[in-house]
């Protein structure tokens, strides 16, 4: 096994102590941060935390809002995050996909995660390059149902604001609402017929996110064809797909 693959459950607590309390801290100092359900938040896993992702900085308001200290599947590459700020997720520590791949090390070093009774972040868009609900990427949904993991949807709202309301001299709104856990999912058979089933689940997943959102941020999921079409230049997934395959990931 790579090191991304033989990691143990709970790790690194001192660092991501210290950048939890830094997180709340800075969050705190420039926005109102409103979590909306906290009812709903498990005490402990094995739970698989997903949320919509229309910023870079959602993870890190996870870190400091979150009452456990999260596991993340996330992108090698931060595209869409400025160069000054990449060293944070590096500094938490997480599992690292190439995006438009198989991703098997971080899928199969995610399932040991949730194996340990561990809490596991991951944003099923794939990546924070629009601002309206996109399709899932296959790997939640395939998560899901390979560990059984109970499934905790979060709608996280007014985050890409924030640096323009404190450039404005007032504090951003910030709301993250916490919806009931549900599952677990269930797929049969084997091949094309099983994808094609996890496809679905992954649609029932962005459900269930959708309707933590406000009506306009739906995208997709909107019951309102108008906001389905505005939102249609987005859904294209921008990261080319690799040699590797769907298939390669069940082996």
């Amino acid at each position: 096994m790579s090191e991304v693959e033989s990691l143990s459950y709970p790790r690194r607590r001192f660092i991501r102590g210290l950048m939890h309390r830094m997180s709340n801290l800075a969050f705190h100092a420039l926005a109102d941060v409103d979590i909306i359900g906290r009812e709903n938040l498990p005490r402990k896993g094995p739970l698989l935390v997903v949320a919509n992702h229309f910023s870079y900085m959602d993870p890190a308001l996870l870190v400091g809002f979150m009452p456990w200290r999260l596991e993340f599947v996330g992108g090698f590459q931060m595209p869409n995050a400025p160069r000054i700020v990449t060293f944070i997720p590096r500094m938490w520590g997480y599992m690292p996909l190439f995006r438009g791949t198989g991703a098997r090390g971080a899928l199969r070093a995610a399932e040991q995660v949730l194996s340990q009774g561990g809490v596991l972040g991951i944003m099923p868009e794939g990546g924070s390059w629009s601002q309206e609900l996109r399709p899932a990427r296959p790997g939640t949904a395939f998560l899901a149902v390979r560990t059984s993991a109970p499934i905790l949807p979060l709608g996280i709202d007014g985050l890409p604001e924030l640096f323009r309301a404190v450039r404005r001299g007032r504090r951003a709104r910030v709301t993250v609402r916490v919806g009931e856990p549900f599952g677990p999912l269930t797929a049969e058979g084997h091949g094309p017929e099983h994808r094609k089933q996890v496809d679905a689940l992954g649609d029932v997943i962005m459900q269930r996110i959708a309707e933590l959102l406000p009506p306009e941020r739906r995208g997709w999921y909107s019951d309102d064809p108008q906001v389905r079409a505005a939102a249609r230049a987005s859904y294209s997934y921008p990261w080319a797909a690799s040699t590797e395959t769907w298939a390669a990931t069940q082996r």
